[in-house]
């Protein structure tokens, strides 16, 4: 069955355009021309992820982020108008799962649009195991993270985020190869995205976030996720 998509733009020229290239490449593709109609359509049927326009005429995106995350874990992939480094942050804050700054290669977009909906469902292949540290228990299949038996409140992007460091326990990961593992492509070494998504996985999965003993900074190289996290003090 085709992945369906949600495009929430009031540019009616975009949305056609990015409507007619995504039919072309097998998606079933919706349109909602607002923010509130939008949020309409997700909850009369929810598609496989939604493309989210941050300038809108009711609500803007960020709000429309923030509504969706209040009873969805649809994917979310935000178009920002300006690219800004503010914008992109806010919009990973409140639970984006991927940002697009225009202007964008439909090209692009579709590239990012597949990488999200493989890290939402690509594990669905085969059953894996689950990996343990002390308290936390991280299940892939599932796709839940829980400390002490109580889920750990993450996007898909972060939970992606935090398999691909535990997976990889005791091993310094630099930005950059963390961006590769999560999204399939190599992203600008200065982009803070990753920065922002290990602060909110922190704060679900640590004790004290601003003193973390399961996701480690190493300064000046990367982060490494602790083998052994719950030992005595």
């Amino acid at each position: 069955m085709a992945e369906e998509i949600l495009i929430v733009d009031d540019d009616t020229r975009l949305s056609a355009m990015l409507s007619d290239y995504l039919s072309g490449n097998g998606f079933v593709v919706r349109q909602a021309p607002a923010a509130l109609a939008g949020l309409d359509e997700i909850r009369r049927r929810e598609p496989d992820a939604v493309i989210l326009d941050i300038m809108l005429p009711d609500l803007d995106g960020f709000e429309a982020c923030r509504r969706i995350r209040a009873f969805s874990d649809v994917p979310v992939l935000m178009l920002t108008a300006k690219g800004e480094e503010t914008d992109r942050i806010v919009g990973l804050e409140l639970g984006a799962d991927d940002y697009l700054p225009k202007p964008f290669s439909p090209r692009e977009l579709l590239a990012r649009l597949r990488a999200v909906l493989r890290r939402r469902g690509g594990q669905a292949a085969g059953a894996e195991r689950i990996l343990r540290f002390g308290r936390l228990e991280i299940d892939p299949a599932s796709r839940l993270a829980r400390i002490d038996g109580r889920d750990c409140d993450m996007t898909g992007h972060q939970f992606d985020l935090l398999v691909a460091l535990a997976e990889n326990a005791g091993r310094i990961l630099s930005r950059e190869q963390l961006m590769d593992m999560v999204r399939g492509e190599a992203f600008d070494a200065f982009d803070r995205s990753i920065d922002v998504h290990v602060s909110r996985i922190r704060a679900a999965i640590e004790d004290d976030p601003k003193h973390p003993r399961r996701i480690v900074t190493v300064r000046g190289a990367g982060y490494v996720f602790a083998r052994r996290q719950d030992e005595e003090r």
